[in-house]
């Protein structure tokens, strides 16, 4: 296993309530919301609204919109309304926000995904970046001495060795920009052994020394690594583990979405664990939040966009 001699100075982010500081630190951000009327996404940007941590844009029906503000008192004011009564539509002008620099963040709200992403994407009005769009979540774990963050639960569905390294550059950008020099990124397999017969384990070797050797940078990278190894000094010690990421890393890896929605899910329902999360890969984070996500993680998901 990769052992670094780099010395980094990641911060220590404990908890999701520490994004609100380096939000703030930031400046205000402004959030476009696409079919913004939406009861779950109103409460939510009112909210982080409140903290002065952004402003927003509100593109959808505003009659729906200014319905829903009255029948939950919410406060509107200083935010911008652009009516907008079809979802198609509302989902452009909200991403032609961002592309035109009205906005630094793109929100999804009553809207369908496939007809969100399908703006996002759109080779001559969208706002694809990178080659690859990957979902990154951040985790307060209970058991964990520190906020971890997990890759690719909800976007990508069996990456290849190039689309990894595309999911990793993507969220190791984001954590840059967050803070952290140079985050330990744990590739998360079955297995620390190489096994040939568990491809999963030659990407994660291969993707190791191409970091090793510069290939990919501002982060150190260590793997494979089984679950236990990435997150527990003590079981990677009596495996004779020695690494500058196992026990302590900041990001995982994981192999497929199978492994990473299960793990993403596993960490939500069973270990009370508080979450935000956002799209990376286009000019602006994304936030893509479901009705199933607490109000909590809601809020988080906007306030992390806007800390990066």
């Amino acid at each position: 296993m990769a052992k670094s001699n780099d010395i980094t100075e990641n911060p220590m982010l404990t908890k999701l309530s520490d994004l609100d500081n380096l939000a703030l630190k930031k400046g205000k951000k402004k959030v476009a919301v696409a079919v913004a009327h939406d009861e779950h996404c109103l409460e939510a940007i009112c909210a982080v609204m409140k903290k002065g941590i952004i402003d927003a844009i509100l593109v959808g029906s505003e009659s729906k919109i200014k319905e829903i503000g009255a029948k939950l008192h919410l406060d509107l004011m200083g935010s911008v309304i652009y009516n907008e009564e079809n979802d198609v539509l509302a989902v452009k002008r909200a991403v032609k926000c961002v592309r035109d620099k009205e906005a630094d963040i793109l929100m999804k709200g009553n809207v369908a995904t496939a007809t969100f992403l399908k703006g996002v994407l759109d080779k001559e009005q969208g706002l694809r970046k990178s080659e690859v769009l990957s979902h990154l979540a951040f985790f307060e774990v209970p058991t964990y001495h520190k906020l971890i963050a997990l890759t690719d639960a909800a976007m990508v569905i069996s990456p290849d060795l190039k689309t990894k390294i595309a999911i990793i550059n993507n969220s190791v950008g984001f954590m840059n920009n967050l803070g952290y020099d140079k985050p330990k990124v744990a590739l998360l397999c079955a297995v620390e052994m190489v096994n040939e017969q568990m491809p999963a384990t030659l990407d994660a070797a291969l993707i190791t020394k191409m970091n090793q050797r510069g290939q990919i940078k501002n982060c150190i990278i260590d793997g494979p690594l089984a679950y236990d190894n990435a997150v527990s000094a003590e079981s990677a010690k009596h495996k004779g583990i020695v690494s500058d990421v196992a026990g302590d890393a900041d990001l995982l890896v994981a192999p497929d979405i199978e492994a990473g929605n299960i793990l993403y899910k596993c960490y939500g329902f069973s270990a009370n664990a508080k979450l935000a999360a956002v799209i990376l890969g286009a000019a602006a984070p994304i936030v893509l939040t479901s009705r199933s996500d607490t109000e909590e993680s809601k809020q988080a998901s906007i306030i992390l966009a806007a800390a990066s």
